[in-house]
């Protein structure tokens, strides 16, 4: 009896001794590596202008970068925050005209010394009609400085008062580095960054009106007829506006949109260039900021994953099968200022198979995004006898 109580109690032993061994190795679940760290093309540099300052905005990826970013003057660009502040006053929506004044002897005048100084103007008559579809047009599309002071004075009683609001909403909008001292941007008072105006065009661009005047290379008035837009390549392309201008103290300057497709959405991207000097201005501003465009669009990366590529790999101990993704996915992004991190999550699996979630890569910085992976193949798990070799 003794025998067999020992001999019970080895076995007893034993079994406790490989339960103790496997226990942990029964229940383990399959390991998830990444192999591949997935990395875009190299990126090209971007084409700042030789002179002046200049800026890039991308609201939807989160990219803004400056170039020289003085605080410098910066023209009929001023009009963007005249038509913005007007419009969180007045709004007004495509298709609609908005309220109305009539032209006096006083907006006659005004534009009469206009013209005498050679500034962005249209002519009005004593009498005529004006209302705020129009003088939107006409201070967006022909930068007229006698629209912009009409257009101050309905949506906020003068051109002083208005000055005023524009200040009041550079620093809401946390515009460090800005100050206006007028409603059309005329000497050198008027002063701001390209990066402040990059961000002032995109808020400009969310009013739907706006979108469909700045795209139009020109615009019909009541007593001018129909006058050409000064922004350069307007409608050629994907240029759609904003706003351009110039003046002694500020040369040359343009704040551009440029629309560009990713995954499956329009996007907008701003340009900004001020303090051109050389040769025609206007259109020397023009061409920096769509060179600047340009070479933004040409530094975006992208990187494309299809079923077949794999990203990592799974498995128990020495034994694995390939992790792909399900479908074909593209990622784009620009590569300043945020970096690209990825890493893999893996789901507890006890054993795997083919087409099976096997985790997750989470892409984060610039861009967040997660996407499923899944096993290429199916793998047993290892019996406990095959864990102990």
């Amino acid at each position: 009896m003794a025998r067999l109580g020992a001999a019970l109690g080895g076995v007893v032993l034993a079994g406790a001794l490989v339960a103790g061994l496997t226990a942990p190795l029964v229940g383990r679940p399959a390991r998830l590596t990444a192999v591949v760290r997935p990395r875009g093309p190299a990126a090209t540099a971007l084409a700042w202008p030789g002179e002046g300052t200049a800026a890039l905005y991308v609201p939807s990826a989160g990219v803004s970068a400056s170039h020289h970013d003085h605080v410098v003057p910066i023209a009929s660009l001023t009009k963007m925050m005249t038509v913005l502040v007007a419009l969180t006053r007045r709004p007004l929506a495509p298709g609609e005209v908005g309220p109305c004044l009539v032209v006096g002897a006083a907006q006659v005048a005004s534009y009469e010394r206009m013209v005498a100084r050679d500034e962005s103007s249209v002519p009005v008559v004593v009498g005529e009609r004006l209302c705020e579809s129009q003088l939107l047009a006409g201070t967006l599309v022909r930068s007229a400085g006698d629209y912009a002071s009409m257009l101050a004075t309905m949506a906020a009683g003068s051109p002083a008062r208005m000055v005023g609001l524009m200040n009041e909403r550079a620093r809401v909008m946390g515009l460090r580095h800005t100050h206006y001292a007028g409603v059309a941007g005329l000497g050198a008072a008027t002063v701001s960054t390209a990066r402040d105006q990059a961000r002032v065009a995109a808020a400009l661009m969310r009013y739907a009106v706006v979108r469909a005047l700045v795209d139009e290379s020109s615009v019909t008035l009541p007593v001018a007829g129909t006058v050409a837009s000064y922004t350069p390549f307007v409608g050629e392309g994907s240029v759609v506006g904003v706003k351009s201008g110039r003046t002694a103290a500020a040369g040359g300057c343009d704040a551009m949109a440029v629309t560009f497709r990713a995954g499956g959405r329009v996007h907008t991207l701003y340009a900004v260039v001020t303090g051109q000097r050389t040769g025609n201005v206007l259109a020397a501003a023009g061409e920096a900021a769509r060179a600047l465009a340009a070479s933004a669009l040409a530094a975006r990366r992208t990187l494309t994953w299809r079923p077949g590529d794999v990203l990592a790999r799974v498995g128990f101990g020495e034994g694995s099968v390939a992790v792909t993704v399900a479908r074909t996915l593209r990622l784009s992004w620009w590569p300043e200022p945020g970096a690209i991190h990825y890493r893999v999550v893996a789901r507890r699996l006890l054993e795997v198979r083919r087409g099976e979630v096997v985790g997750r890569l989470v892409v984060t910085g610039e861009l967040h995004r997660s996407i499923e992976l899944v096993a290429a193949s199916s793998l047993a798990r290892p019996s406990w006898l095959e864990r102990l070799r």
